[in-house]
């Protein structure tokens, strides 16, 4: 069974959650004067790593409003080619880069509700039917759980991973 296959809802909003709780938890010992600090092996700050999160769990449910809104679902972003996400993701790091540390966190907390709600939603079929939404794609086109999967659960966990090199060089 690959990672984003999921038999139920819950199965997939308890896999949201829990590695959500986990990533939060590995920034209570992180130094709020330390969150833009960048170390050797890992390619994001503190606070990059929450600005990722937030640009693209965002970007996936605007994707998702527009489809259901009959508006053109523009991908990555308004501006933007899939072979410019180096600089879509510092327009991320630019807008959140004036929040504290405290304030990114709430708003993950925040959006990760909004995304749990959003998974609520959605059907059955909308969730793991193929080509249930046009903006899932045609190359690949894959079902709307992996793609919420791949926006949440999987850099939950590479992102918790990150920052737990990330403290061995700050501590």
């Amino acid at each position: 069974m690959a990672s984003y296959d999921y038999r139920s809802r819950e199965a997939l909003k308890n896999a949201i959650h829990s590695t959500y709780l986990l990533l939060d938890q590995e920034f209570e010992d992180i130094d709020h004067h330390k969150k833009d600090v960048l170390v050797p092996e890992v390619d994001k700050t503190p606070a990059q790593i929450i600005a990722y999160q937030l640009g693209w769990l965002h970007l996936v449910m605007g994707w998702e409003k527009a489809e259901r809104s009959n508006q053109e679902v523009l991908m990555p972003a308004p501006g933007y080619k899939w072979n410019q996400l180096g600089v879509l993701n510092r327009s991320f790091y630019a807008a959140y880069g004036s929040y504290s540390l405290h304030e990114l966190r709430v708003l993950l907390q925040q959006t990760e509700q909004e995304w749990l709600c959003w998974v609520d939603e959605l059907s059955e079929e909308e969730l793991f039917t193929q080509g249930a939404r046009k903006w899932t794609g045609e190359k690949p086109n894959w079902p709307l759980v992996r793609w919420i999967h791949i926006n949440s659960v999987a850099p939950f966990r590479t992102f918790r991973a990150k920052l737990r090199k990330w403290k061995k060089y700050e501590h």
